[in-house]
């Protein structure tokens, strides 16, 4: 199978969401939240440098859930046109 190359709007929407995860992870360590997610660590690392802009909707369920987010608040901060995402995560 061959994956479509991600558009730029994309790439730049995972660089977002791996920002509002790491700001949201605070001070708590990359290992205990991928533990509490039931992700791994790698994974995690991944997706908040932005090389997986597109993680499957159980990861973002799960990280969501370990970090005390809610999916509707991340979602509204990684659309193509926020602007404001560190707003709508302390909303």
């Amino acid at each position: 199978m061959v994956r479509v190359p991600l558009s730029p709007q994309e790439r730049e929407r995972g660089e977002r969401f791996g920002a509002l995860l790491r700001q949201a992870r605070g001070e708590r360590s990359m290992v205990d939240v991928a533990a509490a997610a039931g992700v791994s660590a790698e994974t995690l690392r991944k997706i908040e440098t932005g090389r997986a802009p597109t993680p499957a909707f159980f990861t973002v369920a799960a990280l969501a859930h370990a970090l005390g987010l809610s999916l509707d608040v991340l979602a509204a901060a990684c659309a193509e046109d926020a602007d404001h995402g560190e707003e709508a995560l302390s909303a």
